[in-house]
């Protein structure tokens, strides 16, 4: 992100870099919102909506009344240095008195300073480098992206003799001090100028090289960022999947515990109103009743079969039969609370999630992490050549 007061030369350096004319400079106040210069296949302009779509991360700066009136996309066919990896982000030209914006440009800035890699500080020598809103913006982004912060003194052929030159990077240097926040060691602002606008008659350092430097580095550092967090991305997923599916068999082994205490307790319960049935029904049934509905043969086979229960219950006093029946059923209750206690069962995978996560599982291990690692090898293999 370049951010400036206007003038600054922000949207030289964008056509300078990428070698194509696609922001329009001048002394004017050109840049008015921001637009996102970035390479493509084909040339084009995307509107407020359109950017929006083509930048998901950008919706959130829908909060920004107005904002999506004054922000752009230029796409263009550019592969100039490194170009293709990189987005620029020209921001609206900062100036101090009575100039309103049809939106929250400090919040604006803001919100951007959180998401670039990197944010450029243009210093226009032409009356203009001491600009309070820049100041002010600049050390509001410092407090959380102090890092990402880079000075340069824009335009430093026009600032006359060495001498005066000099004079304006002290006014610079000293206004940052003034702020607690800016004022640090190791303060560096290199000397810009675009060579093809150069004043032939004002000849100085040109540190331009020192920006696309700075570039390449951040390239560099978010390169080996994404690899490393593709790495421990694989680990985490493919760690929580195994989580996931041994909490499964767990679950499932729970499962198959609970369904044979349900069954257990189930046919104690069952059984045992049953037991009280048989002997309830047989107790007011005689054999010459059920002789009426069947043969003798098959009246004297149920008796015979019934006998031991009916023998089991005769040693029950008869004063406390009433007690037996009740406690008999309190317990047949106790069995069937044991059942549906006991047979309480946890969530299993279904059998389509459960093949997804193993397929998912097998490519991250099988296809990403390899990939990854190849990848790491062929940067690692550039750095060394």
């Amino acid at each position: 992100m370049l951010i400036g007061n206007h003038s600054a030369g922000k949207s030289s350096f964008i056509n300078w870099y990428i070698e194509e004319t696609i922001q329009r400079t001048g002394v004017a106040i050109e840049t008015q919102g921001f637009t996102l210069v970035t390479s493509g296949k084909r040339r084009d302009t995307l509107t407020g909506t359109a950017t929006i779509h083509f930048y998901p991360v950008l919706k959130e700066l829908l909060s920004t009344d107005k904002i999506l009136d004054y922000i752009a996309t230029e796409v263009t066919t550019s592969k100039q240095k490194k170009f293709p990896l990189i987005t620029f982000i020209d921001t609206p030209g900062l100036v101090d008195g009575e100039m309103l914006y049809p939106f929250d440009v400090d919040q604006a800035i803001e919100w951007m300073g959180h998401k670039c890699d990197l944010i450029f500080v243009f210093f226009d020598p032409i009356g203009q480098a001491l600009c309070k809103r820049t100041l002010n913006i600049v050390e509001h982004l410092n407090k959380f992206a102090g890092e990402k912060i880079r000075f340069y003194l824009s335009k430093a052929d026009t600032a006359g003799t060495e001498t005066d030159r000099q004079k304006v990077m002290m006014q610079v240097v000293q206004e940052l001090c003034k702020r607690p926040g800016l004022n640090k060691t190791g303060f560096n602002m290199p000397t810009i100028y675009i060579p093809s606008l150069a004043n032939e008659k004002q000849r100085c350092v040109n540190q331009i090289e020192d920006v696309c430097s700075d570039i390449d580095k951040s390239i560099a550092h978010t390169l080996q960022s994404i690899l490393n967090t593709l790495d421990k991305d694989c680990d985490t997923i493919v760690e929580k999947i195994d989580v996931t599916l041994a909490e499964d068999t767990v679950n499932g082994k729970h499962n198959v515990k609970a369904y044979t205490w349900w069954l257990l307790f189930q046919t104690l319960g069952y059984g045992m109103l049953l037991l009280l049935l048989t002997q309830f029904v047989f107790s007011i049934l005689s054999p010459n009743m059920l002789n009426a509905v069947t043969d003798e043969q098959t009246t004297k086979l149920v008796f015979e079969t019934i006998q031991p229960v009916r023998q089991l219950f005769a040693l029950i006093p008869e004063e406390n039969k009433y007690f037996v029946f009740g406690a008999i059923f309190g317990i047949n209750l106790l069995f069937f609370l044991l059942a549906k206690i006991l047979s309480r069962t946890k969530p299993r995978l279904t059998s389509r999630v459960k093949k997804l996560h193993i397929a998912r599982r097998k490519k991250i291990l099988e296809t990403i992490k390899p990939k990854q690692s190849d990848m790491y090898a062929k940067y690692l293999a550039q750095c060394s050549e």
